[in-house]
């Protein structure tokens, strides 16, 4: 196995330490981002006269050599290699011979992988800042067709109060609007060089770390090499703000998957998003839903595991930190693969919206309007509430609605009912009065909608770099 070090050893390591060590499997991932660290570190190296101009341009040819035969899969990565460290150094030091071993003065790997963790989780929080953009387009798609589509409004899993699907996007709009405000926070603490910070306590060689940090688009250099080769801070943030939109995407799969059942019958989910059953014919199960919902733990799952393996870990660096990279792998792949599938499934789904809208009427969702059309009447709103409740006992013994009610009816509960309750409870009534801001009537839902339309405008992440 290449390793980096050994002149100190008498004896070779064993060979299952060996396996167990490395990391090449994984890490193999942050090539692209090693390559991009040592074509800046020894950039710096030449401008701070600590390399030659021509050592500087045999490396960095050297290194450019062997990014393009691996992408191009002439060159396969060694994993007999410990780390993707070791592999890059050693790929070049056969290419260039001796001068290859000049890029790593002033360098140690706790500063190296460092950056490369950093440089990867940087391009994935843009990269999951622009899918939550892609899927917040899709919201609001769909609430800009759907302002005059009445469903019920649920609390407990029971019918509350009739809104709009409009309005109900809305809130998870609002929840993936969170959640993009959150990768701008980790971006921007997160967006320091922790080159040149060496093992723990810098180096003796004149570097330049303002310019390295400036060459890799970084704010500028951390500030204490202790703290740079030891910060997972910026994967627990990550993690913890990719559980929240784990979180998010598994509720709203949840109101999918209940929307979706045949009780409820509010949407139909695309033939592309759906699978069937090997023994059952009729059967068309909301898969991707159900796995992005099972998935949620998942990702939860890596945020523990990291929060677990920091706690105890002294200053500065200590080997439990290569642990941070599998499970933050992961942890990408799978929400990244989520949002890209969410976002397809919402904008290929059908809506049954003559179902929502009679299951709102079924549900009793306009009896709140019902009471406060007694309380514009004169009643009490505490009297109001009393006769309300009596009128929806008799409604659910007759097995009936408050708007089928005769009139008649209505008056041997209340003498207070005239013919005006029938709009007064219609679900256009009900929803359109609710003008305040942030309600589901369409005149506060166009303002609303506006605004995001215009927060959408402002682009994304990877528009500021």
């Amino acid at each position: 196995m290449a390793q980096l070090w050994g002149g100190r050893f008498t004896k070779a390591t064993d060979r299952t330490v060996c396996d167990f060590n490395a990391s090449i499997r994984f890490d193999r991932r942050l090539f692209h981002e090693d390559i991009e660290g040592s074509m800046a570190h020894v950039t710096m190296l030449a401008r701070q006269k600590i390399l030659t101009e021509r050592e500087r341009d045999e490396i960095l040819k050297g290194l450019s050599g062997i990014r393009e035969d691996v992408d191009n899969g002439k060159l396969d990565i060694d994993e007999t290699c410990e780390d993707i460290h070791s592999f890059v150094e050693a790929e070049l030091i056969r290419r260039i011979g001796d001068t290859g071993k000049k890029m790593h003065t002033g360098r140690s790997r706790n500063d190296q992988v460092a950056l490369d963790m950093r440089l990867y989780t940087r391009k994935h929080v843009i990269r999951a800042d622009g899918l939550l953009r892609e899927l917040l387009t899709v919201i609001l798609a769909v609430m800009e067709e759907n302002l005059g589509t009445y469903m019920p409004g649920f609390t407990h899993l029971q019918k509350a109060q009739p809104t709009t699907l409009a309005h109900h996007y809305g809130a998870y709009f609002e929840m993936f609007r969170r959640d993009r405000q959150r990768m701008a926070d980790i971006y921007r603490r997160m967006n320091y060089c922790p080159l040149g910070a060496g093992a723990l306590a810098g180096t003796t060689y004149p570097l330049d770390r303002e310019y390295t940090a400036s060459l890799m688009g970084f704010a500028g250099p951390t500030q204490n090499s202790m703290d740079s080769v030891s910060d997972r801070d910026y994967l627990i943030e990550f993690l913890s703000a990719l559980s929240t939109v784990m979180m998010h995407l598994s509720r709203f799969s949840e109101e999918i998957i209940i929307w979706n059942s045949n009780e409820y019958q509010f949407v139909e989910i695309d033939d592309a998003y759906s699978t069937g059953s090997s023994i059952m014919p009729q059967k068309k199960n909301p898969d991707v839903a159900e796995l992005i919902r099972g998935k949620t733990g998942r990702v939860y799952g890596a945020l523990m595991a990291l929060l677990t393996t920091m706690k105890g870990i002294p200053l500065a660096y200590n080997k439990d930190m290569q642990e941070d990279k599998e499970l933050t792998f992961d942890a990408i792949d799978t929400v990244e693969d989520c949002l890209t599938l969410f976002a397809g499934m919402l904008r290929t789904m059908r809506f049954r919206k003559e179902r929502m809208a009679a299951s709102a009427m079924n549900g009793f969702t306009n009896a709140t309007d019902a009471a406060d059309y007694l309380v514009g009447k004169g009643v009490p709103f505490r009297d109001a509430h009393g006769i309300i409740g009596r009128l929806v006992l008799y409604c659910v013994e007759k097995k009936t609605s408050i708007d089928r009610l005769s009139l008649e009816e209505l008056q041997g509960i209340s003498d207070k009912f005239e013919e005006d309750i029938y709009d007064a409870v219609s679900l256009e009534t009900c929803v359109e009065k609710r003008l305040t801001i942030g309600g589901p009537g369409q005149e506060a839902m166009k303002a609303v909608i506006g605004k995001h339309r215009a927060y959408l405008e402002e682009g994304t992440l990877r528009d500021s770099e």
